[in-house]
Order: structure tokens, then sequence, then C-alpha cells
């Protein structure tokens, strides 16, 4: 990173010097960590936008032109010709694996994809129409209580090994909490299916008879695993990376992340969009919930359209629109109502002078809903699948942060509007 630049600040008169970074791609920032020692202020910042809290080498997404980039990878090319599992393997390496690498990887995350037969129990200890995401929440946090005999993260084989068992893992957990939802017997994983199949195998499978993994549901389920698995310092992942700045173990921090995940503003999302699709009802009326989502008075939102980053066409759109045509027709649904309620929100969005103007365009989870609804998954398990998938990006980024030299637990500041110091009076005198 370039250092030569230099940004001044002048604060009352006096004059304060600091470096202006560069990076392979995006915005330069300059680098303040001196400011409050030097000057006694501290920037104002809600919500971080304008603050880089990291370097980082995994993910890059420029909103304007609407690229999302895994390791300099485009996230087309990705989706189109790898696999999930390589894709896992190249977010935490750094480059594709080879074909000796992969069939490694592949075969570790198989022999990794069971849980401890006493986790079994930490289902049945919930309420069986608990939500999904509170269910996951308690038992990914309580992995650590089964598996710390690897939680030397100084050792890089130990963070090896917890990497694997969380990606192999967490298919298996989200399985079993929709099994445990609907009161259908657990589905142990088969070694003898790829990932994504096998993820259907033990969602949809039942001990009466074998279950085939419809080949186009499978592709489907492992691109929306790649379209979710990173996505740079959002909120999750910045959740993700303050619980681990205080050296908390990868389990721990991931639970944290799906907790943060959980917010219909953040991964919950798809299912907030599918709702709004099932308020609307018929193309009928499209027209009439349009007028309001222009109406700034009106508390109707139009979800599935804008993203806070991306202000032109989510590229993880486009290709989750191609999957939804595909699955619909696979099944026969391209005559679903929710469906062409969608297509017909699409092209007015697409079209109208307002949404164009705002650059409302239809992001990903406008689509990745109507298709895992088609696939037969509940809607209450939507942001469960989102933090299987996010979960590599997540340990990624955990990792990142906990190796590099400058790392130091989080600590944000704050601009205090409070009242001023002030004595106690005795409880006999407050008026």
């Amino acid at each position: 990173m370039s250092t030569e630049r230099k940004a001044t600040l002048v604060i009352d008169g006096k004059e304060y010097h600091y470096p202006i970074l560069s990076g392979t791609l995006g915005n330069d920032v300059i680098d303040i960590r001196k400011l409050g020692s030097e000057t006694g202020h501290f920037t104002y910042d809600p919500g971080f936008l304008s603050t880089a809290s990291c370097r980082s080498s995994i993910t890059y997404i420029d909103g304007e032109k609407g690229e999302l980039l895994y390791r300099g990878y485009p996230i087309e090319q990705l989706a189109e010709q790898c696999s999930f599992i390589e894709v896992a393997y190249l977010l935490r390496n750094g480059e594709l694996p080879t074909k000796t690498e992969l069939e490694d990887f592949d075969n570790r995350v198989r022999r990794h994809n069971m849980l401890h037969d006493q986790m079994n129990r930490f289902f049945t200890g919930f309420r069986r129409d608990a939500h999904p995401m509170a269910v996951m929440v308690g038992v990914v946090g309580a992995l650590s209580a089964f598996y710390h005999d690897v939680l030397d993260f100084s050792d890089a084989e130990h963070r090896t090994v917890s990497f694997i068992r969380l990606v192999a893992k967490m298919p298996t957990i989200v399985a079993m909490a929709y099994k445990y939802n609907v009161g259908q017997p657990f589905m142990y994983p088969r070694n003898d299916l790829g990932y994504a199949a096998n993820f259907l195998h033990m969602m949809f499978g039942t001990p009466c008879e074998k279950y085939e993994p419809n080949p186009v549901l499978v592709r489907a389920m492992d691109v929306i695993f790649t379209l979710h698995a990173d996505h740079e310092q959002n909120a999750s992942t910045s959740t993700v990376r303050l619980a681990g700045s205080s050296g908390a173990n990868p389990f721990a921090c991931i639970s944290a992340g799906i907790a943060c995940l959980w917010g219909p503003a953040h991964g919950g999302a798809n299912e907030a969009c599918l709702r709004m699709l099932e308020e609307i009802g018929d193309v009928s009326r499209v027209g009439e919930y349009i007028e309001r989502a222009k109406d700034k008075n009106d508390p109707f939102k139009l979800m599935g359209f804008g993203h806070r980053v991306y202000k032109n066409y989510d590229p993880r759109a486009k290709l989750m629109r191609q999957i939804c045509h595909e699955v619909l027709q696979e099944l026969g649904l391209e005559n679903d109502r929710l469906f062409k309620l969608a297509m017909a929100l699409e092209k007015i969005a697409l079209e109208d002078e307002y949404f164009v103007e705002k650059k409302l365009y239809p992001n990903v989870d406008f689509y990745s809903g109507i298709v895992q609804r088609a696939i037969g998954i509940p809607t209450s398990m939507f942001t469960c699948i989102f933090a299987l998938a996010r979960t590599v990006g997540w340990f990624t980024q955990w990792e990142e942060m906990i190796t590099d030299p400058e790392y130091k637990i989080g600590r944000p500041r704050q601009l205090y509007v409070g009242a001023p110091r002030r004595d106690v009076v005795p409880l006999d005198a407050r008026g």
C-alpha cells in the first residue's frame, strides 16, 4: 500500500498530517490511527459508512459498477464455473484449488459432517415452534463445548480443523433445525453426495425411502451458497471480527454473526421480500403497492429492491434471476402466483422513472426467496441457509484479523451527549 501522500487536517489553526493509503482497488483511506493521541479529537461516523475498519484481501465490492470479487475473481465466473467447495477453498486459501487439493479438501469436509451424538439433545431442548435462527445461535455457539481439542488459534492446523468442522457441520445443523421444527427424524449425512446434494438429502429425505436430489435443484443450492459466501465488511462480518478481536473462539464468533444476520435489514431480507409478495397477493394490485412505495408518508416498503452498497444492478441478482427461471421451469412452476407477481414488480422497477432514478434495482434477495420457496424450503429457514453459506466468509475474515500483525481488540469511540458530571442527591432531598 502506498503511503507517500498526506492529508492535512487543521484544528484551531494547527496542522496535522496523516498518511493516505492506497489499496489494490477502491477508495483511498486516510490513516487516522494517531488522531486521538495527537489532536484529542475522534471522528464521528454513524454506521461506519466512511470508515475502513481493517485491511483485507478477501472480497472487493464496487457498488457503482455492480462488481463483486472473491480474491479477485468475479462472482459471475465463480458461480458459473466453480462449485461452492472450490469457492470455500479459494476464500480461505487465496487461490483456487488444484484437482488434488480440491479432492483432499472435499474429502476432509465429508469426513467431518456429522455432529457429536450428544448434540442432538440441544435441539430437543427448544420448543418445536422456535425460530430456526434461534436454534442456530444456540447450537453453533455450543460447538466449542464439544470440539475444544483444537482451540489454540496461534496454530495454523488448529484453525484449519476448525474451519473444516464449521463448513462441514453447518448443513447438518441447518437441516436438523428444520427437521426438528417439522417433527421429522434427523437424517444423517451421506458421504457419497456432494455438498449441496447432501444438504438437500438431509432437508427432504426420510428414513422411509431413498432420496435422490434433483440435479437442477442441487445446482441452484450450490449457486445460492456461492453468492452468499462473503460480502466484505457488512454488519454480520463486522460483528464476527469485533467478537473475535477479544480472542473469542470462532464458534462463538460465528454464533454472534448468525445473531446479527437474523435482522430483517440484513440476512432476513429475502424472508421479508417473500412476506411482501404474499401481502400484495396478486398482479392486479401491483400498481397500488408501487404507488404506496413512492409515498414517503406510507409505511409500506418495497423489499428486494435497492442495496446499501450496490448503486447498480446487484451482480448476484443477475445470476439468481437465471437460476430462478431454471428451477421454476424444472418444477413446472412457471405460472406460480408469486413468481408472476415478482416478474410484474421487476418489470415496473426496471422501467419506472422513480425506481430507475433512485437506482432501486432488484437485488439477490428478490430472487433467492422465490427459488428457495420453489425448492420447498420454508420462509423461516431462508436466513439459516444464508448463515450456512456465509460461515465460510465469516471464518476467513476472522482468521485474517487474528493473524494480522496490527490486530487489536475493537474499541469504537462515541460522541457523548448525556448529562454532565453531577452529584447524587440524598433520597429524602429529591423533589
